[in-house]
């Protein structure tokens, strides 16, 4: 259940594409922008072992000031029990690099590769044999969409869907939230 929650919150975190580098740098830096603030929000597991099982999670995203990139902290709470969340990710040439938690070496995952288009941001996630991607999508201004997936085969296989309300009165993009 850990992994599974901290693979959901994994892939909270980030995003990258364009049609040239300084446009996708303008459209990750805007996506990232647009992440930052206090966030919260439930969540299920929607196939596995744990299918069914109901979580609320808060998060504090910000972006990086002097590269592109962002870190989430939080955590997300089942029942009774919390888990502590965090990730750092940041641009390495074309794509993103970064790890939830303390990364697959520890008990956490790596971020492997990643892309921003628009309000959508896709990032890849690696840890031992498990493959999967994070799905991050800004509805609008104050409504994030997670899903995390994994592969099963040849099919991506969505494990855990996650709908986050804006909980702060973080100023987006040049547009103040009243």
């Amino acid at each position: 259940m850990k992994r599974a929650l901290a693979s959901a919150v994994a892939l909270l975190a980030a995003l990258m594409s364009a049609a040239s580098p300084v446009m996708a740098a303008e459209d990750d830096k805007t996506f990232f922008e647009g992440v930052q603030g206090s966030w919260a929000g439930a969540g299920e597991v929607v196939a596995g072992k744990y299918k069914g099982t109901k979580f609320n999670c808060h998060f504090k995203g910000s972006s990086h000031a002097e590269k592109t990139g962002m870190a989430l902290d939080g955590g997300c709470r089942v029942g009774v029990f919390m888990q502590n969340m965090s990730a750092s990710f940041e641009k390495k040439g074309k794509s993103y690099s970064g790890t939830f938690l303390d990364g697959a070496a520890g008990k956490g995952l790596d971020v492997i590769s990643g892309s921003v288009d628009g309000k959508k941001a896709v990032f890849g996630l690696n840890r031992s044999q498990l493959r999967g991607a994070m799905l991050a999508r800004l509805a609008d201004q104050d409504t994030m969409n997670v899903t995390i997936s994994v592969r099963v085969s040849d099919d991506m296989v969505p494990v855990i869907g996650m709908s986050l309300k804006r909980v702060d009165a973080t100023a987006v993009g040049t547009v103040a939230k009243n």
